[in-house]
């Protein structure tokens, strides 16, 4: 690079810097101060005002890793990522197909599918605790059509994560199916056409077409629900509040609990950190191998 370009770009440096400086402010303020100052509590014992009063080292992290409870959180976590992410992405995708179908009242089927993306956790939560009560709760008196006994779903400890799962399912519905759908209509119509003359069915253009085209946003779907799915707290503090027996206790409800009600940040925040390096690990795996099978044009 010769001199008179380096030149330039030094005198461009202070512009570019100062477009970026808002940015900057608002990321320092709002996220990079707080991860630090969560960091330094991790290594303390706080008061219960929360600031720091005995450097206790690495000892919150090696109790909490100790600590039946908090393994179990992590446990319900990792289930809860099962049980939300794939399901979301099956029944998304499958609705981004069908509305993205030149049929008639596609455009209704489409407002319909997303609407869910303009329900907040806690209205979506309501819903959803109204539709599993054990008594005047729809599902319930589906079941008792059929002669099913009554299900307590967020009483039960062996459904009560399976119950937020699919409150969690519904509410996540709307964003991805939007993705999905803007990804599906991204896709060239004269792929499908040439398949065609070729004899290729639906299934063959699904399969060699649609999920090889559609695979960046796949992928990018994929990464943000499971970062979405284990930071879930509105449902699980208005549905269950972690239990019945901390079936539903995951990490981010285990955080608040200490943090804001057993008033031990040191602890909270050692949990927070861990919570933090495992999204990191799962976002990390899925850029080294998911990203292998992205198709990008």
């Amino acid at each position: 690079m010769s001199d008179k370009k380096l030149s330039k770009r030094k005198r461009k440096f202070p512009t570019g810097v100062l477009y970026l400086l808002p940015a900057l402010v608002l990321f320092s303020v709002f996220l990079f101060y707080p991860m630090f100052k969560t960091l330094y509590l991790s290594f303390f014992l706080t008061d219960t005002k929360g600031d720091p009063v005995f450097f206790n080292g690495i000892q919150n992290y090696v109790e909490i890793f100790q600590s039946k409870e908090f393994l179990l959180s992590l446990k319900a976590s990792i289930l809860f990522v099962l049980y939300t992410v794939i399901p979301t992405i099956i029944i998304s995708l499958f609705l981004a197909v069908l509305a993205n179908e030149k049929l008639r009242g596609s455009q209704f089927f489409r407002v319909a599918f997303s609407s869910t993306l303009g329900v907040s956790s806690a209205a979506a939560a309501v819903i959803w605790l109204f539709l599993f009560d054990p008594s005047i709760g729809f599902v319930n008196n589906m079941l008792g059509v059929f002669g099913i006994q009554g299900i307590g779903w967020v009483t039960d400890k062996s459904w009560a994560l399976f119950s937020v799962s699919v409150t969690t399912i519904w509410m996540h519905l709307g964003f991805n199916f939007i993705i999905l759908l803007g990804g599906l209509q991204s896709i060239p119509e004269d792929l499908y056409e040439s398949s065609k003359i070729d004899g290729a069915g639906f299934l063959q253009q699904f399969r060699n077409i649609t999920i090889p085209m559609l695979s960046p946003t796949l992928f990018f779907v994929i990464v943000v629900a499971v970062i979405n799915a284990f930071q879930s707290f509105g449902q699980i503090d208005i549905m269950t509040k972690g239990g019945p027996a901390g079936a539903t206790n995951l990490i981010v409800y285990s955080i608040y609990q200490d943090a804001f009600v057993n008033n031990y940040v040191g602890s909270a925040s050692a949990q927070a950190m861990v919570l933090f390096f495992i999204i990191l690990l799962f976002t990390l795996l899925q850029f080294k191998y998911g990203e292998r099978k992205v198709h990008y044009q």
